[in-house]
C-alpha cells in the first residue's frame, strides 16, 4: 500500500520505542504469544496471538498510558490528569497515574458499561459521567482540562503514547522472530503506529496490516487524500476501534509505514469473537478480535509464512458478549430459525420435537401461532429456534424434516 502522507512524519523513533520498553519493566506485563491450529489450518501460515487482553487491565492502553504520565513535569503532576474513555483508556489511565502517585479524573459516558466504570474507580481514578456519545464525554474532559490545569491524557495522538504501545511490536519480534506479518486492529491508530515504528526499523520485511470496522473506517479514505477525514456516525460493535478521525500524529506514521488497511464486517468480528473464546478458550473483546476476523474474512491474503494477529484487549461487557455470541453462532451457521404447520391436535407437537432430537438439533425456543387467517382450520404454525453443529447440519435438519412430511414455510 504504502500512502505517502506529504507532511513530515512526527520524531517517534525506534529509540522512543525502546526508552518506552525499559520504562514499562516491571510495570506493564509481557503478554504470551498462543498458537491457533484452526487458523494456521486455514491460512496456510502458522498463525499466533499476541495476548494484549491479558494485560493489566485487560488492553495495551497501560502501555501509552504510563509512559505519557511518566514524561510529565513535577509541575504537571501535581496538576493532575484527566482523560475520556468508554473503557480501556480509562482504565490504562486509573492504574497508571495510581502507579505513579498522580491524581486522576476520568470522564465516561453516562451509558458506560458498570463493570467498567467499577474497574477504573477501583484503580484509582475519580469517574465523572457525562454525556450520551464519547464526543461529549471528550469536551467535557478537555473543558475540566483548560479549567483546572489538569494535563488531558489522549488516548491516541501524542508521540510518548505511540512509543509506550509500540513496546508491543518489540515483544512480538522477540517471541516470534521468524514473523512475517502483523495484523492490528486500528480505532485512532496509536497501537498500529507504534507498532510499525518498531517493526519497520529493525525488520523492514516484516508486513504490518491494519483493520478497521466497516461500519467505523476512517483510515481509508483518510489515506486516500493524504490528510485525516472525519467519517459521520461510526457504527460498529468494536467499541474500542469506533474512532470518526484519524489522530494526527499516528495518521502520519501509518501512511508512511504500513502496508495495507483493511476493513471487516460485523458477522466477522462476531465469528472472530466465537472463535476465540471456543478455540483458544480467550476472552477477547470485538475491538480485539478484529485481526482475526481479517484472517477468516480472507484467509487467502496471509500466506507465505508465520502471522501474528494482535488481541488487543479482553474488556467485555457480559451483556454485550452474550449479544455478540449469540450474533456470532448466527453468522457462523450454528442457529437455525424455522416455521413449520403441524395438525392441531395431541401429540404433534411432540413428534416434532421427537424428530428434531433425532436430528440432533438443540431447540431454544418454541411459539405457537393459531390466528395467522392463512392456516386452516385444523392447522397451527409452529416457530422454532434451533443450536446447530453448522451449515451442513441446518441442511440436514432442513431435509429431515421435509422427508417427515413437514410444511416449512419460506422453504
Amino acid at each position: 500500500m504504502n500512502y505517502r502522507v506529504p507532511q513530515p512524519v512526527p520524531q517517534v523513533i525506534l529509540d522512543d520505542v525502546r526508552g518506552a520498553q525499559k520504562m514499562l519493566s516491571g510495570v506493564s506485563r509481557v503478554t504470551p504469544m498462543e498458537g491457533s491450529r484452526h487458523l494456521s489450518a486455514l491460512t496456510g501460515s502458522p498463525v499466533h496471538f499476541k495476548c494484549e487482553n491479558l494485560q493489566r487491565t485487560g488492553s495495551f492502553k497501560l502501555r501509552g498510558a504510563y509512559v505519557r504520565i511518566a514524561g510529565l513535569r513535577p509541575e504537571q503532576r501535581a496538576a493532575g490528569v484527566v482523560a475520556a474513555s468508554a473503557g480501556n483508556h480509562a482504565q490504562g489511565v486509573a492504574l497508571a497515574s495510581s502507579l505513579l502517585g498522580v491524581r486522576s479524573t476520568v470522564f465516561m459516558p453516562v451509558g458506560a458499561p458498570l463493570p467498567k466504570v467499577a474497574a477504573t474507580e477501583e484503580y484509582g481514578a475519580e469517574v465523572r459521567l457525562h454525556g450520551e456519545v464519547v464526543d461529549e464525554t471528550l469536551a467535557a474532559a478537555q473543558e475540566y482540562a483548560e479549567r483546572t490545569g489538569a494535563v488531558f491524557i489522549h488516548p491516541f495522538d501524542h508521540r510518548d503514547v505511540i512509543a509506550g504501545q509500540g513496546t508491543v511490536g518489540l515483544e512480538i519480534l522477540e517471541q516470534c522472530p521468524e514473523v512475517r506479518t502483523i495484523v492490528v486492529g486500528i480505532g485512532g491508530g496509536g497501537l498500529a503506529a507504534g507498532i510499525a515504528v518498531a517493526v519497520k526499523a529493525l525488520r523492514p520485511d516484516v508486513k504490518v496490516i491494519g483493520v478497521q470496522a466497516a461500519g467505523a473506517a476512517a483510515y481509508p479514505p483518510s489515506l486516500r487524500v493524504g490528510h485525516p477525514v472525519s467519517i459521520d456516525n461510526p457504527s460498529t460493535m468494536a467499541d474500542g476501534i469506533k474512532v470518526g478521525r484519524p489522530g494526527d500524529v499516528p495518521f502520519a506514521i501509518i501512511g508512511e509505514l504500513l502496508d495495507d488497511v483493511r476493513t471487516v464486517s460485523e458477522g466477522a468480528l462476531s465469528s472472530a469473537l466465537l472463535l476465540c473464546l471456543e478455540r483458544a478458550k480467550l476472552v477477547v473483546e470485538p475491538a480485539g478480535c478484529s485481526p482475526v476476523a481479517a484472517l477468516l474474512s480472507e484467509p487467502e491474503l496471509y500466506g507465505g509464512g508465520p502471522v501474528v494477529a494482535v488481541l488487543s484487549g479482553g474488556n467485555v461487557d457480559p451483556l454485550l458478549l452474550q449479544r455478540v455470541l449469540r450474533h456470532g453462532m448466527a453468522a457462523a451457521g450454528r442457529y437455525l430459525s424455522l416455521r413449520v404447520r403441524v395438525a392441531d391436535r395431541p401429540g404433534a407437537l411432540a413428534g416434532l420435537l421427537g424428530l428434531l432430537s433425532v436430528a440432533d438439533a438443540n431447540v431454544l425456543d418454541v411459539s405457537h401461532v393459531r390466528t395467522d387467517p392463512s392456516l386452516g382450520l385444523t392447522e397451527v404454525e409452529v416457530e422454532l429456534h434451533l443450536e446447530t453443529k453448522g451449515p451442513e447440519h441446518c441442511a440436514q435438519v432442513t431435509r429431515r424434516l421435509h422427508g417427515a412430511g413437514y410444511r416449512m414455510m419460506g422453504s
